[in-house]
């Protein structure tokens, strides 16, 4: 039932299949982005689809995860009834999210207004009260895939986790395009399917669990003692989540009056969210069973090598993901979305989000390395405190500029509160001993992955304006962004041989230590 965790391999399964999900992803918000554009429909939707999404980071990923999983895999460690833990929480979860789920259902209305109140007087309000009635309950099935998941993580299965969110994208845009090629009502599929895939993912990861010998069946809840325990450590980190929530609901708020708004920085989000997904995702799910079990057994050294890496990884995907994200926003956006209903205007709009955007990307991957830190010694009140702070930043800067900046401010604020936490996560850690302390390989490594991003940002710089024309030319433009990403991956790998950041033995033993 419990594997070994192999450090880099699994960040290597969790990503890839992120990576597939962030694509098909892509697929799903251009084809919406086609049909819908940045009109009501579009804006509609996202806020509707925004509400399960908010809730399971608060009661799935943010909270129940952070404190489940650490308990979990020390539990997994000591053979200490781990199945048994699991299955009263699972049972917990499900009482928890059907009452949730009514009580949303009675209430929507209140819902979509503390979510998008600009939307109140126009044909958006009602028409994201509908769609939010449908989409809802996709909280239920995906909050359960979520525990489900954390426990195969912790068991050392990552694949089918990884790759449970590649069906919701497969899901809506085979629904999306069945509505389409049938003369259907595309948006009522649109939204119908998000519930559909939510039962698909579940079932997806149940049964992963079920052939792991970790079947768990729904129940009458029970308050154990461990569970009692579970709630106690899951309070401050539900509170946490609930802050960054907050911060989602504020930038949201403030685009709500401003026309297409919510559109644009939606489609922003999905290109930040690529590298974030990959590399922050993949890093926070292997790496918090992981020192969790190592902080068990007391190894302080496997401790130590594993924060390093897993930190030295991240910042070498994330580094030159910002440089690129930063540089060539306008003919990413330009190319991949700007068709159909979704005009010029609306693909700079949006590029400048992601241009600002893109600046808080090594911060949020950054919190990745360091949470785990915290929640692996089953610390989740000292993020919560960091996070009240992150959020007031963030609630100043996004209504406070939003007078000079518009819609723009929400993603500045967003920026600026993800550098707060961050700063406040690192300069917390500093009394957690060796096993958070940075080594000489970090030490030596990390300025070359600077320069190599540097010299690969003036690749791309340099190649965006040779290509200028072909960019916006269509029947060419995909080959010439196709080239731009291309020459700029190949030069940050170039510059990092040539600076010899990394050599083929040491990805090597990496791998093998990993």
């Amino acid at each position: 039932m419990n594997k070994p965790i192999r450090l880099i391999s699994a960040f290597f399964t969790v990503g890839i299949w992120t990576l597939l999900s962030r694509v098909a992803g892509f697929v799903r918000d251009i084809l919406i982005a086609a049909f819908f554009g940045s009109g009501p429909i579009a804006e509609a939707f996202q806020v509707a689809f925004a509400l399960p999404n908010m809730f399971r980071r608060f009661f799935a990923e943010g909270a129940f995860n952070m404190a489940f999983v650490p308990m979990f895999s020390k539990k997994l460690e000591a053979n200490e009834g781990a199945h048994e833990f699991a299955q009263d929480a699972f049972a917990g979860l499900i009482a928890v999210l059907i009452v949730l789920t009514l009580i949303a259902q009675l209430f929507m209305p209140w819902f979509v207004w503390a979510m998008a109140s600009g939307f109140v007087g126009d044909i958006r309000f009602d028409t994201a009260v509908g769609f939010a009635r449908i989409c809802f309950p996709y909280v239920l099935f995906i909050s359960l895939a979520a525990l489900l998941s954390g426990i195969l993580n912790a068991s050392g299965r990552f694949a089918a986790a990884a790759a449970a969110p590649v069906l919701l994208n497969f899901i809506v845009i085979s629904a999306i395009a069945g509505a389409y090629y049938l003369k259907l009502d595309i948006a009522k599929a649109l939204v119908w399917s998000i519930p559909v895939a939510g039962i698909a993912q579940m079932g997806l990861v149940w049964w992963a669990a079920d052939k792991a010998g970790l079947r768990l069946i729904p129940r009458l809840p029970k308050m154990t003692p461990e569970l009692k325990k579970l709630t106690i450590i899951a309070i401050p980190a539900a509170l946490s989540g609930g802050v960054i929530q907050v911060n989602l609901l504020v930038g949201r708020q403030v685009a709500s009056y401003f026309d297409g708004a919510i559109q644009w920085l939606a489609v922003a989000d999905r290109l930040y969210q690529l590298p974030l997904g990959v590399v922050g995702i993949a890093i926070g799910v292997v790496l918090l069973p992981d020192l969790s079990r190592k902080i068990r057994a007391n190894d302080t050294d496997g401790g130590h090598y594993a924060f390093n890496r897993a930190t030295e990884f991240a910042l070498a995907l994330t580094i030159p993901a910002t440089v690129a994200l930063f540089i060539a926003a306008t003919p990413l956006i330009s190319v991949l979305f700007q068709r159909g209903a979704y005009t010029a205007a609306d693909a700079q709009a949006t590029a400048t989000a992601l241009e600002i955007y893109s600046l808080g990307l090594p911060a949020f991957v950054f919190q990745k390395v360091l949470q785990p830190l915290y929640f692996a010694r089953e610390d989740t009140k000292t993020p919560f405190y960091y996070a009240l702070v992150a959020m007031v930043v963030n609630l100043v800067v996004a209504i406070g500029l939003s007078y000079k900046f518009g819609y723009l401010s929400a993603a500045i604020a967003v920026t600026a509160s993800a550098w707060g936490m961050t700063l406040m996560l690192w300069l917390g850690s500093r009394t957690m001993g060796k096993a958070a302390q940075f080594d000489a390989r970090f030490y030596k490594t990390i300025p070359k992955i600077i320069i190599a991003s540097l010299i690969m940002g003036i690749v791309v710089f340099g190649l965006q304006i040779f290509l200028h024309d072909a960019l916006n030319t269509w029947g060419v433009r995909y080959m010439a962004l196709l080239a731009l990403v291309t020459s700029g991956i190949l030069a940050y790998l170039f510059a990092l041989m040539g600076l010899r950041a990394y050599s083929v033995p040491e990805i090597k033993r990496m791998i093998k230590r990993g």
